[in-house]
């Protein structure tokens, strides 16, 4: 008689990867011989630095999230949900676990040995070609859609506050080089080179890298007449030639290059002069790669002397952004990298266009970034929104010193516009008369804000309150937050409209918990994913951090992580809708990378099933958000 309980598991890992390459008998010889774990939300599975189990595990209902400890501070990585495959380490290192899986809610694991599943791997190709590929890009699932839902798995080392990620990655190379003979005359093999824009040819013989020779031989053997052009290729060419693997990093790429001395490294399948000839890797990949870490693209920064440069700088950090995407680093330090790059590039458009003034600013100031820039979330190239603010000046004074900023403002924000931020719809920038002008008048403008606000100014107003200080004089930020500050406190009628205005948004799903779309329109039948899923987190988590007169922290994430640590009554809220906004940042810049579009609307149609289930996942906390908002907030003070 066969054990249901086994029938039931096959019946459910048939549905997800590896396991729905294999029959149904194999997958009930598997779980015949597997577990059922029930664990209570908070119980712990595998602890980060234990020795790895002899099982792995899928969950089969719940959810196990995966955290790394740092500091004493517990970060959470990643969240299994059903059909997620987790411990899967011993599978490729017998050393201990990375990371601590734990219960986010009440689950049921199946437990499954690796003796009993080994064998498969060896007899099933597209089981070993599954793990292979997880292990390979740190996914827990690689067949999951091209880029959605690749989150960092315990497979992968992740050091916290690693800056250079591109130095670690493969590095990009030519593919299908152009290759010669060793009987070649040097005479064509230079016009090739030439006429291709090429600076090496690989010296064949029998199909295999036996040599190369390259612009340095042209120049040093041919130009110099110690040989004449009309030669074999066998006569100049630097042999051996030096292979290497075709997903060698660029660190290693760079490494190779300085011990041989030499500049070019040719690709071939299996790293060895004994394979075919894959590609070739030259000085200038190596130098171009690592134009692409956030270091370089800092000290590129610094140093461009106009628009144009500064574009090169945010074209290569669009780069910087895919590749970090394609590795799994978590989204809070993808953007905690790309916001101080964004700061780079406006502070130095600022020092560009004072230069440019001609003379030096007639009084001290500050410029803000506010909205996602002030947030620091714009991993996208969306429209930029900003404010000056000079110091208070003699009456007589005003209109001229205003005058000048204006324009000073005027060249920054289109220097910034040629970089490729585009100008706020709203002309919500800092050569507007409206949003430039001194601290007196800025305080006015917070005091209406706050102590008289309307609902139809709400909505352009709570910009303002996610500002960033990224330029000019610290004094003047103090005053204007030390007043934000005690205008705010006990200010019922405040936090009322901004609560109202946080409840604004749509819901993410219908009654039905189908995910609601754009009903017309050029987006129809997509899903807004701004409007619909991250405004409301953000909306909420300002009116409830400004609450706890949080000022200085403006980021969404870091306000739910710091109202986690101020209210323990709702931590777990606030973790929820911390994780849920980043794992909404990542869909919507995988989609807008993609797309080549600011990410706010997404096909649903091209989403597997398991991104569409991870995509409501971060519904139910923005229901719960909205919740607490209603009941902690006064909304009668709009009336």
């Amino acid at each position: 008689m066969k054990n249901p309980v086994a029938e039931n598991v096959a019946k459910f890992l048939k549905h997800f990867p590896p396991f729905s390459s294999m029959t149904f008998e194999e997958l009930f010889s598997i779980a015949n011989l597997s577990k059922i774990i029930y664990l209570e939300k908070n119980q712990i599975l595998f602890k980060g630095g234990e020795e790895t189990h002899e099982n792995f595990y899928v969950v089969k209902s719940g959810a196990v999230g995966l955290s790394l400890t740092s500091d004493a501070e517990e970060t959470l990585v990643d969240k299994c949900d059903e059909g997620d495959i987790l411990g899967l380490r011993p599978f490729f290192a017998k050393n201990h676990y990375l990371m601590t899986a734990k219960a986010r809610e009440d689950s049921i694991i199946c437990s499954v040995p690796i003796a009993v599943f080994e064998p498969y791997i060896t007899e099933n190709k597209e089981v070993l070609k599954f793990l292979l590929q997880s292990f390979a890009s740190h996914t827990r699932n690689p067949y999951d859609k091209e880029h959605s839902g690749k989150l960092i798995s315990e497979n992968m080392i992740f050091a916290e506050h690693t800056t250079d990620i591109q130095y670690f990655q493969p590095i990009k190379y030519t593919k299908n080089p152009i290759t010669a003979n060793l009987d070649d005359v040097v005479m064509y093999i230079a016009k090739t080179m030439s006429t291709s824009s090429i600076g090496s040819v690989i010296i064949q013989k029998d199909q295999l890298p036996i040599g190369i020779v390259t612009d340095r031989d042209l120049r040093s053997k041919i130009a110099t007449g110690l040989f004449p052009i009309t030669i074999t290729a066998d006569k100049i060419m630097t042999a051996p030639v030096i292979t290497v693997p075709e997903n060698i990093s660029v660190a290693e790429a760079q490494m190779l290059m300085l011990k041989y001395n030499v500049g070019h490294l040719c690709v071939t399948k299996d790293g060895t002069d004994k394979s075919q000839v894959t590609g070739i890797i030259s000085e200038h990949d190596v130098v171009a790669a690592q134009a692409n870490t956030p270091g370089m693209l800092l000290k590129q920064t610094r140093r461009a002397f106009d628009a144009k440069e500064l574009k090169v700088v945010r074209d290569r950090m669009t780069e910087l952004i895919q590749n970090s995407i394609d590795k799994n680093i978590p989204v809070s330090h993808i953007t905690n990298i790309v916001a101080e790059i964004n700061i780079a590039i406006t502070r130095r458009a600022i020092e560009l266009a004072i230069e440019e003034m001609g003379v030096p600013a007639p009084a001290r100031f500050v410029w803000l970034n506010i909205g996602s820039q002030g947030r620091k979330e714009q991993l996208l190239l969306t429209d930029q929104d900003n404010a000056l603010i000079f110091e208070d000046i003699d009456s007589n004074e005003y209109e001229t010193v205003k005058s000048y900023f204006l324009v000073l403002a005027d060249k920054v924000v289109r220097m910034l516009s040629n970089v490729g931020y585009e100008m706020s719809p709203d002309d919500v920038m800092a050569n507007n008369p409206k949003w430039c002008k001194s601290v007196t008048d800025w305080i006015k403008q917070y005091n209406i804000w706050i102590n008289s606000p309307e609902e139809k100014t709400v909505q352009l107003s709570s910009l303002f309150f996610d500002m960033d200080f990224l330029y000019g004089t610290p004094e003047i930020e103090q005053v204007i937050t030390n007043n934000i500050e005690k205008s705010m406190q006990q200010n019922k009628k405040f936090f009322a409209y901004l609560a109202a205005d946080a409840l604004k948004n749509p819901a993410p799903l219908g009654f039905f918990r189908q995910f609601l779309v754009e009903n017309d329109g050029e987006h129809k039948d997509t899903f807004d994913i701004k409007n619909r899923a991250l405004e409301p987190l953000g909306d909420a988590a300002r009116v409830l951090a400004l609450s706890h007169n949080l000022v200085d922290f403006t980021g969404t994430y870091q306000r739910f992580k710091k109202l986690a640590e101020l209210e323990p009554e709702n931590e777990e809220l606030y973790t929820n809708c911390a994780d849920a906004f980043n794992v909404l940042m990542r869909f919507r810049t995988e989609e807008g990378l993609i797309s080549n579009s600011d990410g706010r609307y997404l096909n649903l149609k091209e989403l597997s099933k398991s991104d569409r289930l991870k995509l409501k996942n971060c519904f139910q906390p923005i229901n719960e958000i909205h919740d607490l908002l209603k009941n902690r907030f006064s909304l009668t003070y709009i009336n």
